[in-house]
C-alpha cells in the first residue's frame, strides 16, 4: 500500500523503534521511585528533556511531557481559563485544528475569537497588527504549519506582535516539527507538539510551557513533572519521541536553497524533497484538467498538497477509489475526516462548500521517493478515468 496521509499520522522511525526496545529493558521503574531502579528511569527522563529543550532553544524546565497535542492544547485552555481575567478574549485563527478550535470553545465559549486568514491561507497580519492597537486578548493561538493545506504561517510576525502588546502566545507546531527547524520555537510562550506526527510513537507528546509562572494542572494525582501534569511519565515513549525527533532535525536542518530564510515562518518551499511534490502538483494538473491546488502562493512544507479535484463524485468515493488501486489519502484533517460539514480551513479561506467537497490532501513522508508520487499520479489519472462514465450520466 502506497501512504500518502502522514499528516494524520507517520510510521515509527526505526531510530524510535530503538529507543523504546532500550527503555523498555533497561528504564522498567517509576522515575518518582526513590530506588536505584527508579532513579535510573528519572535520570533517562532528565536526559530526554534537556534533549528536547536543546532543539527547541528553550530551558529543560519548561517541558512538561504530555500524551500528545489535544492533551496539551487542552492544558493551555485549561490554564487560561482559570488564570486570566473573567472578562478576557482568547484569539485564535480560523484555521486551528480541532484540539486547538474546540479547547477555546470549551473553556472559552463566548470569549473568543477568530483571527481570519487570506485567500492563501495565511493569517491575516494586517487584521492582527489593526485589532491588536484596540485589544489585549488574554492569550492568541496560531499553529506553525496547517495541518490540511500544509501553509507555513507567519509564527515570528506574530510572536512580535504578542511581544509588543503583552500577549501570550500559543504555537501548536505539530505539523512542523521534523519539516522545519524548531530552535526558534522555544522563544513562544506555550508549545505543543506530539510523537507519531513525526515518526515517535502514538500516545506522547509534549508541551512546552512559560518560563516563569505556575502552570495550572489539567490532569490532578501526583505531582510529576513538577506539579503540571499527573500521571507517571511514559519513558520508553518520551525517549522513543526525542530519538526520533532527533533523527528527522538532522533533515529539517540540512541547507536547501537560496530562497530559504533563517525564520521557519517565513521559509520558502525548500529542501531536497519539495522539487518532488512541485512536479507532482504540475503534472496532475495537467493530466486532469480542472485540478487546483490550494495554498499554491504561499510558503508550504514540503511534503502536502490539497488539491480541489475536478467533478468526479465526492471526495469520500476519491479516497475509496484509491484505496482499491492501492493508494491511503485523505480528504483533510484525520480528526474530522468521517464527517459531511465542509472543512473549517477551506471555508476560512473562502472555499464554498461545493469546492471543500472535493477537496483531497496528499501528505508524504521523509522516505517517500519520487516514483511513490509518479505512482500517486498515475492512481489519479486511472480513479478519474473510471469516474467519468458516472459523472457523465448524472449530467444526461
Amino acid at each position: 500500500m502506497l501512504y500518502f496521509d502522514h499528516n494524520a499520522t507517520s510510521p515509527l522511525h526505526s531510530a524510535a523503534r530503538q529507543a523504546w526496545l532500550d527503555a523498555t529493558e533497561h528504564f522498567i521503574g517509576n522515575p518518582s521511585s526513590l530506588h536505584r531502579v527508579g532513579a535510573r528511569a528519572d535520570t533517562a527522563l532528565s536526559e530526554a528533556r534537556e534533549k528536547l529543550a536543546r532543539i527547541l532553544g528553550c530551558d529543560a524546565l519548561d517541558i512538561v511531557f504530555t500524551s500528545g497535542a489535544t492533551e496539551s492544547a487542552n492544558t493551555v485552555f485549561h490554564h487560561a481559563a482559570r488564570t486570566l481575567a473573567p472578562d478576557a478574549e482568547v484569539w485564535l485563527s480560523a484555521i486551528e485544528h480541532p484540539c486547538v478550535m474546540e479547547s477555546a470553545r470549551q473553556h472559552f465559549p463566548k470569549r473568543h475569537r477568530l483571527i481570519p486568514v487570506t485567500r492563501n491561507g495565511a493569517v491575516d497580519i494586517d487584521w492582527l497588527t489593526k485589532n491588536l492597537k484596540r485589544i489585549r486578548p488574554g492569550l492568541l493561538s496560531v499553529m506553525a504549519v496547517n495541518n490540511e493545506t500544509g501553509v507555513i504561517q507567519p509564527t515570528r510576525e506574530i510572536l512580535a506582535l504578542c511581544r509588543e502588546h503583552g500577549v501570550p502566545f500559543f504555537c501548536d507546531a505539530v505539523q512542523a516539527l521534523g519539516k522545519l527547524p524548531a530552535a526558534s520555537l522555544g522563544d513562544c510562550d506555550w508549545v505543543s507538539g506530539s510523537a507519531h506526527k513525526f515518526g515517535g510513537p502514538r500516545g506522547v507528546g509534549f508541551l512546552k510551557c512559560p518560563a516563569k509562572g505556575r502552570v495550572v494542572p489539567l490532569l490532578r494525582g501526583g505531582a510529576q513533572e513538577e506539579g503540571r501534569r499527573a500521571g507517571t511519565e511514559n519513558v520508553p515513549g518520551v525517549l522513543a519521541m526525542v530519538a526520533a525527533l532527533e533523527a528527522r532535525e538532522e533533515g529539517a536542518r540540512t541547507p536547501t536553497s537560496a530562497a530559504a530564510t533563517s525564520a521557519p515562518s517565513r521559509a520558502a518551499d525548500v529542501g531536497v524533497r519539495a522539487p518532488m511534490r512541485t512536479a507532482f502538483e504540475r503534472q496532475l494538473r495537467k493530466a486532469i484538467p480542472g485540478t487546483r491546488i490550494i495554498g499554491a502562493k504561499s510558503p508550504r512544507v514540503w511534503n502536502t498538497v490539497l488539491a480541489l479535484m475536478p467533478e468526479a463524485g465526492c471526495r469520500i468515493r476519491w479516497v475509496v477509489k484509491l484505496d482499491k488501486l492501492g493508494v491511503a489519502v485523505s480528504t483533510g484533517s484525520a480528526c474530522a475526516s468521517g464527517k459531511e460539514e465542509p472543512s473549517p480551513v477551506l471555508s476560512a479561506m473562502g472555499c464554498t462548500p461545493g469546492e471543500a467537497a472535493r477537496a483531497l490532501r496528499f501528505s508524504a513522508g521523509w522516505e517517500t521517493t519520487e516514483a511513490d508520487w509518479q505512482q500517486l499520479l498515475a492512481a489519479l489519472v486511472q480513479a478519474h478515468r473510471e469516474m467519468q462514465p458516472t459523472v457523465r450520466s448524472r449530467r444526461l
